[in-house]
């Protein structure tokens, strides 16, 4: 699905080459702008969504090793794969080598291009109570015992995300990514935070390019990149060799797409025009309710309408009635009602942050230029 648009009079920055990683195994990443692992969003239909946009990677929300050892429905359906083309990767987390592994086993034989451990989740049910996740960043050699097992399960390649450490006190990230690279992981992941941080404070993208001159591996660098000039800024600190946006998608699967063309032309593409858009909620909307339901799909789908809407007027008002709608009529009528006036008087969406408040004041219009 094409998102360019000849309305373009932002200005252009020199290009950075980020040339394709190839992980061995048939597996290349030929840009490495990746769409992060992000728990309740990254799932099928969104992956499958961001892919029709251009998304050349995408990684499947974190399943637990002992859940899918028990191959669930639930945990089936997190880990089923994409199928449209360039690289899908099975997040896996767990503290037991052998679990670790077995999970990796079913995962490739459903499909999965590469696995993903996780190291870097900070919640406390993963981190304190199964002693997993970012745990691990602790106990380096239970580490390097999850890696060195997982990788000798699977024949496709195995990588590696992580924080910089548990807190500033021990941020061991440069190390472990020595050990990763010994045990045979093809590529690192580094949020610039610690575990202690959660997701307050800002990414230390700077501290990145520590883990990129401790080891040969690929290292990607991922935290706080919401715009453009964010992934240019991460790339220049950290001397990564390629970005990895999470919060930076909500509401914008086309902004990996934006990305890709920013660092490769230095041209800014400006989101997709409100038609499009539309077309694009409607799919992403109708595919959640076929991968879910229609209960289950119309509860999930209310934070990616809400997402989807930020920037334009009178969204405050669309996202209090849309989150309330029980049923799928209701809102496909909702969605009409709110996009197609909109359409009509050409009003295009304001350029945001997630995550800020700075939607339009309202009775604000944005007109798309002439």
């Amino acid at each position: 699905m094409c998102i360019h648009s000849s309305e373009n009079n932002l200005p252009a920055l020199a290009p950075i080459d980020l040339g394709p990683i190839d992980l061995g195994g048939g597996v290349v990443i030929d840009t490495p702008v990746i769409l992060a692992p992000m728990s309740g969003v990254t799932d099928l239909p969104f992956r499958r969504t961001a892919k029709s946009l251009g998304a050349g990677m995408v990684v499947s929300e974190m399943i637990a090793s002992w859940a899918m050892l028990r191959e669930n429905q639930k945990t089936m359906s997190m880990a089923q794969v994409d199928g449209a083309g360039g690289v899908s990767a099975v997040q896996l987390a767990g503290c037991d080598p052998s679990a670790m592994a077995e999970a990796a086993r079913i995962a490739v034989d459903k499909g999965a291009d590469l696995i993903d451990i996780n190291f870097g989740c900070p919640v406390k049910k993963v981190a304190v109570g199964q002693t997993a996740g970012s745990a691990l960043m602790r106990d380096e050699q239970a580490a390097a015992a999850i890696l060195e097992a997982t990788v000798n399960a699977v024949s496709v390649p195995v990588t590696l995300k992580m924080r910089m450490g548990w807190d500033h006190a021990s941020l061991n990230a440069p190390n472990l990514a020595r050990i990763a690279e010994q045990a045979g992981i093809r590529m690192v992941t580094v949020h610039g935070r610690t575990r202690q941080q959660f997701y307050t404070g800002t990414a230390d993208w700077a501290f990145v390019a520590r883990v990129k001159q401790a080891t040969r591996l690929p290292v990607i660098v991922n935290g706080d990149i919401l715009t453009e000039d964010d992934a240019v800024t991460a790339l220049r600190l950290s001397g990564a060799d390629g970005v990895m946006i999470g919060r930076g998608c909500y509401g914008r699967p086309w902004f990996l797409a934006q990305v890709v063309h920013f660092l490769t032309t230095g041209e800014r593409l400006p989101d997709p025009v409100l038609g499009l858009q539309k077309a694009i909620i409607l799919a992403h909307y109708h595919a959640m309710l076929d991968q879910f339901g229609r209960s289950a799909g119309v509860r999930l789908a209310r934070k990616h309408l809400s997402w989807y809407s930020r920037g334009l007027p009178g969204s405050a008002e669309f996202r209090a009635r849309v989150t309330r709608l029980p049923d799928v009529e209701p809102v496909l009528e909702a969605l009409d009602a709110f996009y197609d006036p909109l359409i009509e008087r050409g009003v295009t969406r304001v350029r945001f942050a997630p995550g800020v408040a700075n939607d339009p004041e309202p009775g604000m219009e944005v007109l798309a230029a002439a």
